[in-house]
């Protein structure tokens, strides 16, 4: 479960109340509002034991959205799918509560919406083994859903080909439901996290080091190579180079997300064979 997460690691799911109000919500600092830029990017709503959290996720087949194993592992009952850019500009957000949190979302609650089942990638290691990571997992649709793009996954290996003096130069662009930290429009003018509006965006960051199992970006705003970094929300969301995705956003190492991100790489056999289990493939 989210607890579990190990010290000076925090995991991106955002927890809500039956509102739908962030407590509390940090996500994407900096970055650009997508609009119809990643219209295959969706938010998925789920509860699980500790309570209803949402998290970001991919089109990579027609029935098979991407996402984090922390977004996955645990899910009670079945998950809400949102493909909207902009789900409220204020609140209340519209997304339904559960009629029985503690069996989570069944068909009658999701009627007329899109919804899926959770699956986790088996050897997830609840971020306590950074050798095997596998912060993986996937939502498989009740039905496929038809008028979006459905992204490619990258190649084994296509973050080792980057050699290492040019890991600094090579920028990501990640996507997201994560809200944006900023300064209040009134009140002490520190940055912080705003849980409305709830909407879709991407950032651009360059990438820090490449690992056998993660990556990690520079997210910092004031970067002149990026343009932000991502945050509590944006887990399970696609990070893409050169037009394909190699990983999901996972972890971050800073409490106000501007600074490191960490992602697992979808780019190795680990994760490549776990998604051919459900017939996605490079």
């Amino acid at each position: 479960m989210r607890r579990k997460i190990a010290a000076l690691l925090a995991a991106f799911a955002t927890v809500f109340s039956l509102a739908f109000i962030a407590a509390p919500a940090q996500a994407s600092t900096g970055g650009t509002p997508d609009g119809s830029t990643h219209p295959g990017v969706a938010m998925i709503v789920f509860y699980d034991a500790d309570g209803r959290f949402r998290c970001s996720a991919a089109l990579v087949s027609p029935r098979v959205l991407l996402t984090a194993a922390h977004c996955t592992d645990g899910v009670l009952g079945k998950v809400l799918v949102d493909f909207r850019s902009v789900i409220a500009d204020e609140p209340p957000s519209g997304i339904p509560a559960a009629a029985e949190p503690s069996i989570g979302y069944t068909a009658a609650d999701l009627a007329g919406r899109v919804s899926g089942t959770a699956h986790a990638h088996p050897d997830y290691s609840n971020f306590t083994d950074l050798r095997n990571w596998n912060d993986l997992g996937v939502v498989v649709l009740d039905e496929p859903v038809s008028g979006l793009p459905v992204y490619p996954i990258a190649a084994a290996g296509t973050l080792d080909a980057i050699s290492p003096g040019d890991v600094p130069k090579t920028i990501v662009t990640a996507v997201g439901y994560g809200t944006e930290v900023r300064k209040p429009d009134s009140g002490p003018q520190k940055p912080e996290p705003m849980s409305y509006p709830l909407i879709r965006r991407y950032v651009d960051m360059p990438l820090q080091k490449v690992s056998p199992q993660v990556f990690q970006t520079n997210g910092n705003p004031n970067d002149t190579k990026g343009t932000g970094g991502t945050c509590f929300g944006d887990s399970g969301g696609p990070v893409f180079y050169q037009g394909q995705i190699v990983g999901v956003t996972s972890y971050g190492l800073t409490s106000n997300c501007r600074y490191i991100g960490g992602y697992q790489r979808v780019d190795i056999p680990s994760a490549q064979t776990f998604l051919a289990e459900f017939g996605v493939r490079p």
